[in-house]
């Protein structure tokens, strides 16, 4: 039957989108309830809480991308100040995992928005683009856990890196010209080939059931 919203939570309208189960809405459910320290939402703070993430390089990101409005789906833009049941459960629904009766149409929409939300976490400015800038702000904070490894080199590597991006989407640049950034379209390219379905893991939330976390 159609998946039963626990008691005291907000209607879920876009559940059957969701395609989960009761017992995976109670489980969240109860992890929500958690977070929210029995609150009807939760607010940024409310992450504080969890240990896997007191020491992830990018744990701003993460935080910051259940509190992004294009990720909760909503007509305007900029960071929501809390949110309820419903938007976590939108949230979570990226990580989902491949359901077998998928049909291809299924598949590629469902790897396109898992891959918006990963693009959205990279496009800190809102501005449609991941520039070189905030490419390089990723891979340093990725890297700063790195005692070895000096502020200079992980310059480069970003460097090094977002020039190839660029040469993969743009083609090949003459040495006077600008590259702006990253579009949408170009990540698409980027990430072509590459198994995004199993690499989306929300560990930290201990969702195993509908996550597929390891």
């Amino acid at each position: 039957g159609a998946p039963r919203v626990p008691p005291g939570s907000a209607p879920v309208p876009s559940l059957l989108s969701l395609a989960v189960t009761s017992e995976q809405i109670e489980h969240l459910h109860r992890r929500f309830k958690q977070l929210s320290q029995d609150q009807l939402t939760i607010r940024k703070e409310n992450f504080d809480s969890i240990p896997d993430l007191e020491f992830n390089p990018i744990r701003g990101k993460i935080v910051h991308a259940f509190f992004d409005k294009r990720n909760l789906r909503q007509e305007s833009d900029g960071l929501a100040e809390e949110i309820n049941f419903e938007d976590f459960l939108t949230i979570m629904s990226y990580f989902r995992p491949i359901e077998m009766n998928m049909d291809e149409e299924q598949l590629d929409r469902f790897r396109k928005e898992k891959l918006k939300f990963l693009f959205h976490m990279y496009d800190s400015d809102h501005d449609g683009k991941i520039t070189l800038q905030e490419y390089r702000n990723v891979v340093e904070e990725l890297l700063s856990g790195n005692p070895h490894l000096e502020k200079e080199s992980a310059r480069s590597i970003a460097d090094g890196a977002m020039m190839e991006a660029a040469s993969i989407c743009v083609g090949q640049m003459g040495p006077d010209q600008v590259y702006e950034g990253i579009t949408f379209e170009d990540f698409l390219k980027m990430w072509q080939g590459i198994d995004i379905e199993t690499k989306m893991h929300v560990r930290f939330l201990n969702v195993d059931t509908i996550a597929h976390c390891y």
